[in-house]
C-alpha cells in the first residue's frame, strides 16, 4: 500500500513537471522539433481575452528561457508560438484584422511597408476555425516562419525580421492585451 502511494505521488510530481494547464489546455514544458532536433522550452502560456470571451490560449516556446520582451524580440533563436482555440468560432477576418492591428501599432511605417507583401501572403492562409483546433508558428533560423494551421503546412515566411515583428504583436510596446504578455513572459 505504502508502495502504491509513493508512486502516486512521484505520478503526480512527473506530471507537474512535464505539462503545464492553462484553461483545460494541456501544455508541454519541453517539445523537441523533428524537423531540425531543437529542444524548446515553455516559456510562458495565456489566454487572449476580447470582450470577457476567451478566444485562445496561446503558448510561447524559446530556446532559452527570458522574462524580457526586448530580448526574445531581437533573438535569432529558434522558436515556436502555439494559439489553441477556446472559442466556438473565430473567422479568418477576425485573424487577419487582428494581424493587421497588431503589426501596425508596434511596427513604424518604414518597417510596416517593408513586411506588408509578407504580412498579405501570411494573412492569406488564414481560415475560420473553431474550439480545439491549433496554429503553429514555428520561426527557424535562416529561413523565416512556418505556418501550420489544423495539422496543415500553409508555407514559410521568409525573414527573421517578419518572425519578430510577429511576437509583437504579442510582446511589443502595444500587446493585443499586456495580461497575456506578462503571461508570456512568464512573469
Amino acid at each position: 500500500m505504502k508502495r502504491l502511494l509513493l508512486l502516486c505521488l512521484l505520478a503526480s510530481l512527473f506530471s507537474n513537471v512535464t505539462a503545464k494547464e492553462v484553461a483545460g489546455i494541456n501544455l508541454a514544458e519541453t517539445m523537441q522539433r523533428a524537423e531540425d532536433g531543437v529542444t524548446l522550452e515553455l516559456n510562458g502560456a495565456g489566454v487572449r481575452e476580447k470582450f470577457f470571451f476567451d478566444i485562445y490560449v496561446a503558448a510561447l516556446y524559446l530556446q532559452q528561457k527570458s522574462n524580457q520582451a526586448s530580448v526574445i524580440l531581437n533573438s535569432e533563436a529558434a522558436a515556436r508560438v502555439e494559439m489553441r482555440m477556446l472559442y466556438s468560432e473565430v473567422k479568418q477576418e477576425k485573424f487577419v484584422q487582428g494581424w493587421n492591428d497588431g503589426f501596425s501599432a508596434n511596427l513604424g511605417e518604414a518597417q510596416f511597408k517593408q513586411l506588408v507583401e509578407r504580412l498579405n501572403q501570411f494573412n492569406g492562409w488564414f481560415e475560420t476555425l473553431t474550439e480545439g483546433e491549433m496554429i503553429e508558428l514555428d520561426y527557424f533560423p535562416g529561413k523565416g516562419t512556418r505556418v501550420k494551421i489544423k495539422g496543415v503546412e500553409k508555407g514559410v515566411i521568409p525573414g527573421g525580421d517578419f518572425f519578430q515583428a510577429l511576437l509583437s504583436v504579442w510582446l511589443g510596446e502595444k500587446p493585443v492585451t499586456k495580461s497575456l504578455k506578462e503571461d508570456l513572459l512568464g512573469l
